[in-house]
């Protein structure tokens, strides 16, 4: 799915904007078109009503801020083999074959139906995070023949060029809430 299309919007909506939609739909139908074509008009919203359930039992499952936050200061409080183990555990948790590697442009191979994914995630802790150290990550991928590279940021301090050279290279940054939640599937303390 395209990420600026209507339904990847509605999905990152809060899920009562969908229902508010397709019940606007339904009015719309029911108060414009003849009696006996309203009804089969208006099921166009069952789609959009769709993608609220979806997005309401997304919302639902999330953790919420408290946690989120708790859960990143105590990865930054990690040294770096307790927060390699989180990583992991979490992605052995979603069933994910997981191998450490020599940590010079990657640091984890994660591997699920033959298909490969390098992680770089010793810098998690920069201040700052620039081109570079995606360069050697996409170097990798290449090198290796993986599908794709993960790049972890604890913080939100990824350079625009950064970000623009992983959109550009089809690489991951793995940062913020994205990050929280996959350590907390990790059972990463967050209180």
């Amino acid at each position: 799915m395209a990420p600026n299309s209507g339904f990847a919007i509605l999905l990152r909506s809060p899920w009562w904007v969908s229902f508010a939609i397709a019940a606007a739909i339904v009015l719309a139908c029911g108060a414009l078109l003849p009696a006996h074509i309203a009804p089969f008009a208006a099921v166009g919203a069952v789609p959009i009503a769709v993608v609220g359930c979806i997005a309401a039992w997304r919302q639902w499952r999330a953790p919420g801020a408290a946690r989120v936050q708790a859960a990143l200061q105590a990865a930054g409080a990690m040294p770096w083999r307790e927060f390699a183990d989180s990583l992991e555990r979490a992605w052995r948790a979603e069933g994910q074959q997981v191998q450490r590697t020599d940590g010079r442009s990657s640091d984890l191979r994660i591997t699920k139906d033959g298909k490969t994914v390098l992680v770089a995630a010793r810098r998690w802790k920069a201040a700052s995070h620039g081109v570079e150290p995606l360069r050697e990550l996409q170097a990798a991928v290449q090198r290796e023949g993986a599908r794709a590279g993960v790049y972890v940021a604890l913080s939100g301090t990824v350079s625009e060029n950064a970000r623009s050279f992983a959109r550009d290279n089809g690489l991951v940054l793995l940062e913020g809430d994205a990050l929280a939640a996959l350590l907390l599937k990790a059972g990463a303390k967050d209180t």
